[in-house]
Parts: C-alpha cells; structure tokens; sequence
C-alpha cells in the first residue's frame, strides 16, 4: 500500500485518497491573496505537530516576518524554529547555484535522519522569473523537485498572473507540468463566506475528486475545504459558544490529542462568522478521525 501523508487541511485529504503520496512535488497555484502561503504553513505545522520535521525554503521573505504572519493566523512557528522547523532564506541568492550545488548538499547531510521531513518552498516564482528561457526553466524546476523530493513531501508555491479567458496562467505551466500534484486556489463568489475555491488540476497515483471545492480561513484552524455539496446559509451573526463548548467536551471524551483541543478552543475564540460552525467542527473531527457514536 502506498505511503499517505495527510496534508493538515481539513477535509482536502478527503478528495485525495488520504493525504499526499511520499516523495512528491505538489504545486499550489493561485494570485495573491488566494492562501497559498496559509497552505504551505498549515502543511509543514502539521508534520511537526506529529513528529515530523519541516524545512521551509523561503525565496522572498525572512523567517522571521514568515512566522509573525504564521501567529496572526494561529499557528506557532516560533516555537519549533531550529528544533525541528528550519528555515533556508535565498532571496537574491544565484538559483542556479542554489538548485546545483547547495540543495544536494543539503540534502545529502540530512540523508540519514529517520524522520520524515516535510518541504515547503515559497514562493517557486522567483526560481521561474530567473530566466526567461523556458529550457533552463525546466531544468532549474526539474533538478529542484528532484532532489529535495529525497527528504519527504514537497509543497511549492506559486503565484499566477492570468490573461482574460485562461484557465490557468501560462507562467506557471512548467511547474505544473512537471509536479506531481497540482491544487488550484481561486476566487470564485458562491455566495456567503465561502468566496474562495480549490480545485485539483492533477494528482499522479491518486484518484482524487473533480469539482470545485469552497474553502474558508478559520483563524486558530486554517484552511478548511468543503468537500461536500452543501449550501451554506447567511445567518444572524450569535454566539455559538455552546456549539463549541460541546464540540471540546465530545472531543475529550473520544480522547483526542491535546492539540487538537486546543485548536477547536482557539477556533471558538477567533470565530466572528454569521453562521453555526457545526459543519466546520464536522470537517476537523472528520481529519482527526474523531468518529462519534
């Protein structure tokens, strides 16, 4: 049976047989403002929050202003920086030099370590903006998901800047052509918060689902996708506090793991949504494997 890596986002793992295969590239392709950064953070958080490592490989941002956006939506960075998150910051660096020289050694030092590391690179842009020559392109992409894919799970970012009528940008072809994994972030108005999408373009060795999916931020929590078909009603905003007051009691009493507690108490703090978030709550007890009775 093939390796499964849950990716930490509530309810994609659902529409991809369980979570992302071991030793691949996946490319999460969006504009700005779409969550594709949410994504990578809330992917790495994950494995380290069961025992895996993260590297993020940062091409813009400083580790530092990457983990202050990070705890502005939850999620705390600073906490397993250099114990078993690592940060690699190449704004400005020769990519060349980068992908051919620097990466296989590092990867080569890191051979030996029995955890399982997770990777994120954010953004890929850079690397393509590098040249215009689509050959070398190819090649920079190609060598990079080669070797990095020997530590783990691969995430890249990468930012689209689409033309009237496509579907996808053409900036972003060769990374979606040689990934092995493609989710597609966009703006699609479905009525009530649920405004952003997600969409899977690809998923080699996997069948995955062929829709289009609403996707919501919850701070405390992340991205959460609704991989069903229901509609979601505007309400009065109200205090849900009993709903999830009931949610922490249920989730203790089937003995889920302290930090899964904790985030439904950080969800329940930051919830300002004029709607009830039972489905929400459903969704995350549903990646936890929470089943009740």
């Amino acid at each position: 049976m093939m390796n499964r890596f849950p990716s930490g986002i509530f309810g994609l793992d659902r529409l991809i047989e369980g979570g992302f295969r071991d030793k691949t590239a996946n490319v999460i392709v969006g504009s700005s403002g779409t969550g594709k950064t949410t994504f990578a953070i809330q992917f790495i958080m994950h494995g380290i929050e069961n025992g895996e490592q993260g590297l993020y490989i940062s091409l813009e941002e400083k580790p530092k202003q990457i983990m202050e956006e990070a705890a502005l939506m939850g999620f705390d960075m600073e906490k397993h920086y250099e114990e078993s998150l690592f940060f690699i910051h190449l704004k400005g660096e020769n990519f060349k030099k980068m992908i051919e020289e620097q990466l296989p050694a590092l990867v080569k030092a890191r051979s030996d370590y029995l955890i399982k590391t997770r990777i994120v690179v954010d953004p890929l842009t850079p690397v393509i903006w590098a040249t215009d020559d689509k050959l070398q392109q190819r090649e920079l992409i190609g060598k990079l998901f080669y070797t990095v894919k020997n530590l783990g799970v691969v995430v890249a970012t990468v930012e689209e800047h689409t033309k009237p009528g496509e579907t996808i940008g053409e900036d972003v072809l060769t990374p979606v052509y040689l990934s092995d994994g493609v989710l597609h972030l966009d703006y699609y108005p479905v009525g009530g918060a649920f405004n952003r999408t997600l969409q899977i373009l690809k998923m080699r060795g996997t069948k995955h689902g062929e829709g289009v999916y609403p996707f919501i931020f919850v701070r405390g929590a992340g991205i959460v996708v609704r991989s069903t078909p229901l509609e979601t009603k505007e309400e009065e905003k109200k205090d849900y506090s009993k709903v999830f007051d009931e949610a922490i009691e249920t989730a203790k009493m089937l003995k889920a793991q302290p930090n899964v507690i904790m985030k439904i108490e950080n969800i329940k703090k930051w919830w300002n949504y004029p709607y009830s978030p039972e489905e929400i709550i459903e969704i995350i007890f549903d990646s936890y494997g929470l089943k009740v009775r």
